[in-house]
């Protein structure tokens, strides 16, 4: 019997086998038993075999275009096609999730009961952009199952250079620690911004991601080209009474060993036995001290969030975290958001008429230099933008264009300069 013709179950798996063995729950296993009733999955698997004894990736990718969206659906075509024809098209359809990824159980078996009928049953929960994956249709039924997933609500996620799917850590629907309604904001980003996110327009991707605090529970500044993290201002709110409970409970020692010496700035005193004083000036709202002793200190009451610019992984000069461009924005108001969303525009405006092809905005900047991103968006440049103080001494004083870094041009006066400057005297 050929390859081509196996039944899934004929197709030898000794590699996979190995991930199936141990205390811990195998996609494998998963994988295996939906084989007996997905027989193009128990191919998928003879692949991904071949992929591991080879050291080769098998898939071909491309984006394939449903009717009024330019991205959403990630094409793979498989280079074995011959041997494992069931997978010869086996694409991923990326939906748009719920903001937090909160769901229903009804929407999931909505879900479940549409991918059954039209795809292999392969569902991600979630991908690195934060979509719903839906794995394994070809070039008909990719177009059948869109349909009905949209007709019952659900909607095309991001692909190529264009606007990525919204992602956001649960917020304030679940977190006494979260500084701004993430999900509302991810939504209000998700419906301005949705012929962005349909339609690619841009160099190249741009995503947000969402946290409420600075524990950054959604990995925003790492993996996002504009992260939006929850802060505040002014002073931390501190509960003495629960303070006091905290170090009868845990002892002096412990509050010492595991807040005040682990504070980055060292803002934070144990006053007595009882009490605890924070140097509000120093603090970088970094949230330990907050996580540890949760009930007796929370973040300030005048909450919002700082706005950051071009984190992203490897691609062309390497992984970037992102840097800061608004230290503090209030995102109480739909008016707030609507600023948040003007400053969004005038990026994607700047980076989209000089950014080069395949160039993600942290790219684009380290390029062109913060002080000429910032110009070009029409922000001033403040002390909190600076990555760390100067290491080089000596400083070279030049001519500046007009209004870069939003002051007078200047430059060192030259000794002919001094001359010309004595002569005029004279005259």
């Amino acid at each position: 019997m050929s390859d081509a013709k196996k039944k899934p179950e004929s197709i030898k798996t000794p590699l996979l086998d190995e991930l199936t063995t141990g205390q811990w729950p195998s996609f494998v296993s998963d994988l295996k038993n939906l084989s007996h009733t997905k027989p193009q999955v128990g191919q998928l698997l003879g692949q991904l075999e071949q992929s591991y004894e080879d050291r080769w990736n098998y898939w071909q990718g491309t984006v394939l275009n449903v009717d009024g969206y330019g991205g959403g659906v990630i094409a793979r075509y498989s280079e074995l096609s011959e041997r494992f024809p069931d997978i010869a098209q086996f694409h991923t359809v990326r939906i748009i999730p719920p903001p937090g990824w909160v769901y229903s159980t009804k929407s999931l078996r909505q879900l479940c009961d549409i991918w059954e009928k039209h795809g292999a049953g392969i569902m991600q929960l979630h991908g690195m952009t934060g979509d719903i994956l839906l794995l394994g249709t070809d070039n008909v039924t990719t177009f059948d199952a869109a349909e009905e997933l949209m007709e019952a609500g659900w909607d095309l996620g991001g692909s190529g250079g264009a606007l990525r799917t919204p992602a956001c850590c649960v917020g304030d629907a679940y977190c006494e620690s979260s500084c701004f309604d993430t999900m509302g904001i991810t939504k209000y980003l998700t419906d301005r911004f949705i012929s962005q996110l349909h339609r690619p327009e841009f160099p190249y991707k741009y995503k947000f991601k969402v946290s409420g605090c600075a524990n950054d529970c959604a990995c925003s500044i790492q993996r996002s080209d504009m992260p939006i993290i929850g802060t505040w201002k002014g002073p931390m709110q501190i509960d003495q009474k629960e303070v006091g409970k905290f170090i009868k409970e845990h002892g002096a020692d412990y509050v010492v060993n595991n807040v005040i010496t682990r504070c980055p700035t060292q803002a934070i005193t144990l006053k007595g036995s009882k009490e605890i004083k924070v140097d509000n000036d120093n603090c970088v709202r970094c949230m330990h001290c907050i996580n540890v002793m949760h009930k007796a200190l929370r973040p300030g009451k005048q909450r919002g969030a700082t706005i950051l610019v071009g984190g992203k992984r490897t691609l062309k000069i390497g992984d970037t975290m992102s840097s800061m461009i608004v230290p503090f924005m209030p995102l109480e108001t739909e008016e707030d958001w609507e600023k948040l969303g003007d400053l969004v525009e005038k990026i994607w405006e700047f980076w989209g008429e000089n950014g080069m092809e395949h160039e993600r905005v942290g790219e684009f900047i380290e390029r062109v230099g913060l002080a000429t991103f910032l110009e070009g968006i029409g922000l001033k440049p403040l002390p909190e933008m600076v990555i760390h103080p100067r290491t080089n001494p000596y400083i070279k004083f030049e001519e500046l264009a007009p209004g870069r870094m939003g002051g007078e041009p200047h430059k060192r006066p030259s000794v002919v300069d001094k001359e010309i400057e004595t002569f005029e005297k004279a005259e």
